[in-house]
């Protein structure tokens, strides 16, 4: 499966962890000063993209807490 930009976190192949890993790596070419300017907003809007694709993850993954735990108190 080929992965596009804005591909939602409840896709296939997703990985919250990866994620991390690749944010990280772009802050980390970010800071080391070789790229580009064009390649740092490049770079950039990238992990912004990564951001909001984990903070859907989590916030998705939070409601399912919350709902077990609701059941859970229903009980």
């Amino acid at each position: 499966m080929v992965k596009r930009k804005g591909a939602s976190s409840s896709e296939e192949g997703w990985n919250y962890e990866a994620k991390v890993i690749e944010i990280e790596g772009i802050i980390a070419r970010i800071e080391s000063g070789e790229l580009e300017l064009e390649a740092v907003f490049e770079q950039f809007a990238s992990a912004v993209e990564y951001l909001r694709q984990c903070e859907s993850f989590l916030q998705q993954r939070q409601q399912q807490v919350d709902l077990l735990i609701e059941t859970l108190s229903d009980e």
